[in-house]
This record gives structure tokens, C-alpha cells and sequence, in this order.
């Protein structure tokens, strides 16, 4: 097939029972264009450009490519239609190459594909692009950035003149992230086209040459970039203004909650997670945790969580020692926790809200004596967090499951701040979030310092640990580079300290 100069969705729409994911949506992108794609969680951008790559079928509508017509049946004709998807969590197999993982898939078996050929292939693309990886190492051996521009390096070995890339800055570091951009600017000035779905309004606003934004499975805006700022594209997206920022109370941090001194915890392979980590969370104060993902965050919270034993060191909440995996006992101590796999841990999707409301308080008066639950409160009690924590569900009465993932996440938040925490630990809190879940949920975590609460919060967006924390730590191979205040330093220097430099050398 000839080179994509242009392709065009034409009145597409899509429905999944009574649910209608797309109406009539009109798009267009030329070569050399990165389109910007916009919207809340279920506005549906996934469903356009999963139908887009072949993963579903329109009801309606039609998609033309170089003005002629085409049909999209599976991933496999949409790849030789000259489109790529890049998506957020990376398809590779660790344990395999380079290499090998970008002869999986070809027509050939990887077997009979001809090495010498490919690697000269990837030598190509790696010196006109700027994708600079080792073909022989191990994809477990690679950084985000590299493993995604392994990715990349393997559409465009396929002939991909169009990119679909979904989130592709959301495990990378700021200075990954200009990298990533530039190779995107190199490709789009060799003819090639990108559709980049963000909630990222900067980086839209940064990286792309137009913005389309999708609200309830409706186009409501579209616009070069210099035609808009970030204001307006929010308007688009939620219907209103969002906060230009997020006031906190100028209050002195209290006495220490959380000590943790000298810290060693191994991950599940038995590898070292976590080295010689100290750290203090006080009242009234938020500490965040910086890091690229993998780097020990998750050993760490579960260590403070009662859910992983340390390896040695002492974690003291209150002055009482949790040395010891006990989750009971850290939630008895006032620590609360919102998970990172919200839908795994957090909640259990087959019950219903009201029955989500109170777990790991299930026990607890008013909402048990011991031998029964009083279901009369904790609907009671469902119904206030539902309107206190603004959770859009049609019944308390629903299964969560078939909650939206950002009413999922307001409503694990209720949960675990309505019981007064002197430690709330949230890992991520508004990572998949829209921007009106996201604003909402961080103005909820700032009340509760406000009120007197500790809280550690874990998190890969630096615009968002400069907005609401206190103090930022950051985490590189299971050590803090370095703590500072916001504002005694730059995103350029904790990105840095992420990639695995010192304070002072930063």
C-alpha cells in the first residue's frame, strides 16, 4: 500500500449495549501532523482508536485512507495499512532481546526471519530517528524509555506511517520525556503522522500541531494549537474552568507520625527493593515520593502498609514499632491506604457499593458489633461518602464494578479518609483520572493536611507532587537521591535525581 498522506474517520460511531462509546465522530490526520487526542475516562478516545487498529468493529461510519476506503478487520490489516499502536503498558516479552522482540509478529516465523537483515533494519531506524537501543540486551535490562523506543522502533520496522501512542509519557522521566519528543518531531518532519492520546494538557499544548476533544463519546472542540491554551481545552474536555492551583493552609508541620529508619526490603525475586531508607512524615504535612516505577515505591508502601516484611530497620508509627507484616495492626494505628491497582486491592468489584464503603472497617463499630453488621448504617454511611466525595453512581446499591475508574477512586478515597487517618498513604491516587476526578481528589488530600493528617504520597507526575506536597523525596534503585521543597528546586533537577543523580549533582 502506498504511504499514508492522509487518513480520515468519517461519522464513526460505536456502542457496547446501551452504552454509546462514539457518535458520529469525524477525524482527520495528514502527514506530518501530530494530532492531540482529549477527553475525560469514557469519553471515549480508547474506543475511536482501538476501532482505528483493527481491535473493534464501528457500527457506523467508515475510514479512508488516502481518500479511498478501507477495512479494518484486526490489528494485522491495520498494520498493513501503515498504522502502529504504541500502548501505555508496553507489549514485550522481558526475558527476550531486542532483537527478538521485534521479530515477533512478522509474517515470517521469528526463526526463519533473517537476523543480520532485521538488526541492519533496527541500525536504520535507531540513527535516523534518534532511537538509540542495543539489539542483544534483554528487555528487563531497559529503562521505560528504552523499552518504549524499542516500541516504536518496532512499528516503523513494519512500515508504520501512523502512530496511535496512549500515554506515552506516563512512566518516564522529564528529560525521557523531551527525548521522546523529539524523536516524534524527527519522524513527523519524515512524513510520518501521530495521534497522542494525553490528559496531559501541557504536553499537548508542547508536542502537538492539533487538538481534537471528545466529552460522552462526542466531538465538543478542535483547534490548531496556537488557536488554544490550556483554559479553553479544558473547557472542552469537563465543561469548565479547572484550578490554575491548589491552595493549602500556611501551617507548620506537627509532630512525627511516621519514622522510618534505615530501611532494607527485598522484592519478590528476592532482589534488593529498598537500601538504607530513613525518612519522617509529620502532621500537616504531605511528603512525596518521586521515582520512575520500579524503583522500590511499591516495596516501600507495602513495607509501611503491614503487607511486606522487612529485610531490617525499624518503621514506627506513633512510636509503635511495625517491624513485623500486620496489616490489622498498621490500619489499627490510624494508617489508611488507597492502592496503586485500585481495582485489585482496592475495592472488590463484585460487591456492591455500600459493601465497598467499609472494608477493613467492616468490624468496627457503629458498622458491626461482632456478631452482625448494622446495614442500616453503612448504607448510611455509603450515601454520605457518595455525596460528600461527589461519587457519580446512579445507587449505593450498584456492584462497583460497573463504576467509572475515577468514581472507583473517589470513592476508595471517602473510604479511606472518612475514618479520620493520622497517616494516609496514596500510591498514585489520580494516575488514569480526567482532569475533573483528578483536580478533585487532590483538593481532597490537601483538606485532610490541612486538618491535621499525614500523608505520604507516591506518585510519577511531578506537576502533581509540586502542586500539593510539602516535601519531595526521590527514590532511584530502593535510596533518596535527595529531599527538597518545591520550591527550592526545578522538575529538570528531581527529573535528574530520578534518572539517578545526587541533590548535588542535580
Amino acid at each position: 500500500m502506498d504511504r499514508i498522506q492522509s487518513l480520515e474517520m468519517r461519522g464513526i460511531s460505536k456502542s457496547f449495549q446501551d452504552v454509546k462509546a462514539n457518535r458520529e465522530i469525524n477525524l482527520t490526520v495528514s502527514s506530518g501532523e501530530i494530532l492531540g487526542l482529549l477527553g475525560e475516562n469514557g469519553a471515549g478516545k480508547t474506543t475511536l482508536v482501538n476501532i482505528l487498529y483493527g481491535l473493534y468493529h464501528p457500527d457506523d461510519g467508515q475510514i479512508l485512507i488516502n481518500g479511498e476506503p478501507v477495512r479494518l478487520r484486526s490489528p494485522k490489516d491495520s498494520m498493513r495499512a501503515g498504522i502502529g499502536m504504541i500502548h501505555q503498558h508496553f507489549m514485550l516479552v522481558e526475558k527476550h532481546t531486542v532483537l527478538e522482540n521485534i521479530a515477533l509478529g512478522y509474517a515470517e516465523a521469528p526463526f526463519l526471519f533473517p537476523q543480520r537483515s532485521l538488526r541492519g533494519r533496527i541500525r536504520e531506524l535507531s540513527a535516523q530517528y534518534g532511537l538509540d537501543v542495543d539489539p542483544d540486551k534483554p528487555i528487563w535490562e531497559l529503562s521505560a524509555g528504552e523499552q518504549q523506543r524499542v516500541e516504536i522502533i518496532k512499528a516503523l520496522s513494519r512500515n508504520a506511517d501512523l502512530l496511535i501512542m496512549d500515554e506515552p509519557t506516563s512512566v518516564l522521566t522529564p528529560q525521557e520525556t523531551d527525548e521522546l519528543f523529539d524523536i516524534l518531531r524527527k519522524m513527523t518532519s519524515g512524513g510520518h503522522s501521530v495521534i497522542l492520546i494525553s490528559h496531559k494538557l501541557e504536553e499537548i499544548m508542547d508536542i502537538c500541531n492539533r487538538v481534537m476533544v471528545l466529552r460522552k463519546g462526542q466531538v465538543t472542540g478542535e483547534a490548531r494549537i496556537e488557536e488554544v491554551d490550556k483554559g479553553k481545552l479544558a473547557v472542552m474536555m469537563i465543561g469548565r474552568q479547572i484550578a490554575a492551583a491548589y491552595p493549602k493552609t500556611d501551617i507548620d508541620p506537627g509532630d512525627a507520625v511516621l519514622e522510618i529508619t534505615g530501611l532494607d526490603v527485598d522484592s519478590d525475586r528476592g532482589l534488593p527493593a529498598v537500601r538504607g531508607l530513613s525518612l519522617v512524615v509529620r502532621r500537616n504535612e504531605i511528603l512525596g515520593i518521586a521515582g520512575v516505577s520500579g524503583n522500590g515505591q511499591q516495596e516501600l508502601v507495602e513495607t509501611i502498609t503491614g503487607l511486606r516484611q522487612p529485610l531490617s530497620g525499624s518503621v514506627m508509627m506513633k512510636g509503635v514499632p511495625l517491624d513485623h507484616a500486620d496489616a490489622r495492626k498498621a490500619h489499627t494505628l490510624g494508617i489508611t491506604h488507597v492502592p496503586e491497582e485500585r481495582i485489585k486491592y482496592g475495592i472488590v468489584p463484585n460487591l456492591l457499593l455500600y459493601e465497598n464503603s467499609v472494608l477493613k472497617r467492616h468490624r468496627d463499630e457503629p458498622f458491626s458489633n461482632w456478631i452482625q453488621m448494622n446495614y442500616a448504617v453503612i448504607k448510611d454511611h455509603a450515601g454520605k461518602l457518595v455525596d460528600g466525595f461527589n461519587v457519580d453512581a446512579p445507587s449505593i446499591n450498584i456492584r462497583v464494578k460497573n463504576l467509572s475508574g475515577g468514581n472507583i477512586q473517589k470513592l476508595i478515597l471517602g473510604r479511606e479518609i472518612s475514618g479520620g487517618p493520622d497517616l494516609l498513604i496514596a500510591a498514585h491516587p489520580t494516575y488514569g483520572l480526567d482532569v475533573g476526578a483528578t483536580e478533585y481528589v487532590r483538593k481532597q488530600i490537601i483538606e485532610l493536611r490541612d486538618k491535621g493528617g499525614a500523608v505520604l504520597l507516591v506518585s510519577e507526575d511531578l506537576d502533581e507532587l509540586f502542586m500539593v506536597c510539602d516535601r519531595i523525596a526521590v527514590m532511584f534503585e530502593g535510596r533518596f537521591m535527595g529531599q527538597v521543597t518545591p520550591d527550592s528546586c526545578t522538575i529538570e533537577e528531581i527529573g535528574l535525581m530520578m534518572a539517578g543523580s545526587t541533590l548535588q549533582e542535580a
